[in-house]
Formats: C-alpha cells, sequence, structure tokens
C-alpha cells in the first residue's frame, strides 16, 4: 500500500477523478486495482493534452499569421491611400489652373469682343463719314461737268464765250480778286495769251496749212486718246514745246512743276498787296515777292504756286506764270478731249491744239500778257 501510493503520489491523478488518500479496511485489494485503472487512464489524457498543447500552439501561430497577413494589408491599403491622396491633390491643382486659365480666357475673349466692337464702330462712323464726303464730291463733280459740258457746246477756241470765261475778260472789267484766290491748274489754265489781248486778230486772217504729219499723228492719238507720253503725238510736244517751256534755272524745281502739271496738283494763287504777319505763315515761302523761285532773279512776284497738298508755297515771276500756264492751257484742253467734252470736228481741235503749242512756244520765248 506505501508503494502504491508512493506510484500515485508520482503520476498526477486524472483529470475528472478524485482519489481517497488512504484505503479503507474492508478493501484490501482495492489498490491495486485501482492502480492498475490509473495506468490505463494516463495514457489517453496525456494524449488529449498533448492534442490541446498541440491545437493551442496551432491557434497561436494561426493568430499570428493571420495577425501579420492582416499588417500587411493594412500597409497595402495605407499605401493606396497616400498614393490616391497625391492624385486627388494633383487633380485638385490641375483643376484650379483649369478654372483660372478659363477665367483668364473668358476675360480676354469678352475683353477682344469689346474691342472689336469698338474698332467696328469706328470704323463704321469713318465709312459713313467717308461716304458723305465722296457724295459731296460726287454732286461736286457733277455740277462742273454740267458747267463745262455748257461751256464746250456753248463756246469754241476759235470764238470764246467771255460771259462763260470770266478770266478773258479785260483787267478794267474783271477787277482785281482781293486775298489769296486758290485755282487748281484745271480752272486757271483756261488763260491764254491771245485770248486775252484787247483786241485779238480774227482767225479769219490768218492764213494756215495743216502739216500732214503732225495732222496724222493727232489723228492717230484721236482715235484712243491718252495721257502716255510714249505716243508719237505727245512725245513730239513734250520734246518741242512742253519740255523747253517748263525748263528753267532751277532744275529740281522745274522737275517738280512738270510733274505736277502732269498729275493736275499745281495751284496758282495771287499775291495780295498787303504783307502777310509772319506769325501768320502757315507755309513755308521760297523766294519772295522781289525774287522768282524758278528762275532765280530778281523779279516783282505776283503770283505763288503750290505743288500739290504739300504745303510750301513758291513765289514765280510773270514770265515763269505765263510759261506754267501755257503748259497748263495744253493739258487742260487734251483731257477734255480725252473726257469726251470736247464735241468738235477733228481738224478744229487740231487747229486748237496747234495754238496752245505756238502759246508754249511764244512763253518759252518771253512773251507773255501785261495783265500778268
Amino acid at each position: 500500500s506505501q508503494v502504491s501510493f508512493e506510484e500515485e503520489s508520482q503520476n498526477p491523478p486524472a483529470v475528472g477523478h478524485w482519489k481517497p488518500l488512504m484505503p479503507s479496511k474492508g478493501d484490501k485489494e482495492e489498490p491495486e486495482s485501482g492502480c492498475q485503472n490509473a495506468g490505463d487512464v494516463d495514457e489517453p489524457q496525456s494524449t488529449e493534452q498533448l492534442n490541446v498543447s498541440r491545437l493551442r500552439s496551432s491557434s497561436v501561430e494561426i493568430r499570428e499569421k493571420g495577425s501579420e497577413f492582416l499588417r500587411d494589408e493594412l500597409h497595402k491599403a495605407q499605401k493606396e491611400l497616400k498614393l490616391k491622396d497625391k492624385e486627388c491633390e494633383r487633380l485638385s491643382k490641375v483643376r484650379e489652373q483649369l478654372e483660372q486659365e478659363l477665367e483668364e480666357l473668358t476675360a480676354s475673349l469678352f475683353e477682344e469682343a469689346h474691342k472689336m466692337v469698338r474698332e467696328a464702330n469706328t470704323k463704321q462712323a469713318a465709312a459713313e463719314k467717308q461716304l458723305r464726303e465722296a457724295r459731296g464730291k460726287i454732286d461736286m463733280l457733277q455740277a462742273e461737268v454740267t458747267a463745262l459740258k455748257t461751256l464746250v457746246i456753248t463756246s469754241t477756241p476759235s470764238s470764246p464765250n467771255r460771259e462763260l470765261h470770266p478770266q478773258l475778260q479785260s483787267p478794267s472789267k474783271a477787277g482785281f480778286r482781293k486775298g489769296h484766290g486758290r485755282n487748281k491748274s484745271t480752272s486757271s489754265a483756261m488763260v491764254s495769251a491771245a485770248s486775252q489781248n484787247v483786241a485779238p486778230e480774227p482767225v479769219s486772217r490768218e492764213c494756215k496749212e495743216v502739216d500732214s504729219i503732225l495732222f496724222a499723228e493727232f489723228q492717230a492719238w484721236k482715235e484712243s486718246p491718252t495721257l502716255d507720253k510714249s505716243c508719237s503725238f505727245l512725245d513730239r510736244i513734250y520734246r518741242e514745246d512742253v519740255g523747253p517751256c517748263l525748263d528753267f534755272t532751277k532744275q529740281e524745281l522745274s522737275e517738280l512743276v512738270r510733274v505736277a502739271v502732269e498729275q493736275n496738283t499745281l495751284t496758282i494763287e495771287p499775291v495780295a498787296p498787303q504783307t502777310v504777319p509772319v506769325g501768320k505763315v502757315a507755309a513755308e515761302e521760297c523766294g519772295g515777292p522781289k525774287k522768282c523761285a524758278l528762275s532765280g532773279l530778281p523779279r516783282t512776284c505776283k503770283h505763288r504756286i503750290m505743288l500739290g497738298d504739300s504745303g510750301n508755297y513758291y513765289y514765280i515771276s510773270p514770265s515763269c506764270r505765263a510759261r506754267i500756264t501755257a503748259v497748263c492751257n495744253f493739258f487742260t484742253y487734251i483731257r477734255y478731249i480725252q473726257q469726251g467734252l470736247v464735241r468738235q470736228d477733228v481738224e478744229l481741235m487740231y487747229w486748237e491744239v496747234m495754238r496752245l503749242r505756238r502759246e508754249m512756244s511764244l512763253a518759252k520765248l518771253g512773251f507773255y500778257p501785261s495783265e500778268m
């Protein structure tokens, strides 16, 4: 019984069983049988404990692996969340930039639209002003054409109508115009030396004979009138009459005068007898009342010329004015022929051209009316 007690004390009791420490008196063989049963019971108990410990270790391992997996997934999710935050921040910046650019573009478009509207209004106003001015010029030109037609129909070069040509009247009847009168070459060119004589010699007393070469050149030009000096008719007149008549001492100014006469932009004005104050002189005046700007000689200058719209005035002597006026008369007449305003026989037009050429030749030689 002592041995069995020691064995029992060495082997732990099974779970759920209770063993008495002291055996009863009537049961002597029970301890042996109890020891045998205890030995049989220890084996499943140890196996069961091993299984429990294994289960516990496996559950701990599973729990650790699960927590590690969850930590990895959490790290991945955090990384993805950070990337998405960065992407959201970048997209928000892009949106702000696009909104700013859109606002700037809208503002620039509105500003450009307002600018275009202002420019369109300005151009419309300018166009309306030009239209009104053009209509006024058209009305004025129509009136001038009507007057010129009346002049050409009722007056011929051989017998001009003095009522339609006030410049042909004698100085006592016409009177001296006060102030600064401005006449374009088309209007002032109608003054000729022969027509201003008090007692002109009748044309019927002159003996005339048509030059066949000159008449043929004039007829060829009359078929298609042009101001191009390359044609034989005008080329001859340029060489023989226009060039020598406008050849003055001041070569540079002479060339400018010739161009202005050809372009019909020459203006001749009489010089007022009173002295103009220096402060009121609006343009540069070359020469002077006592010096001719074309010849450079000391002469009494009663007229001055302006070339185009330059505003520069040049004083000219009576002789230079007669030469310029003779050339202007010629160009005015051939312009009338070119525009179809002269309705006469070809021979009569030819003799009028010859008379104008004679006036240029006389003016070149220094002959001019005393009224100039």
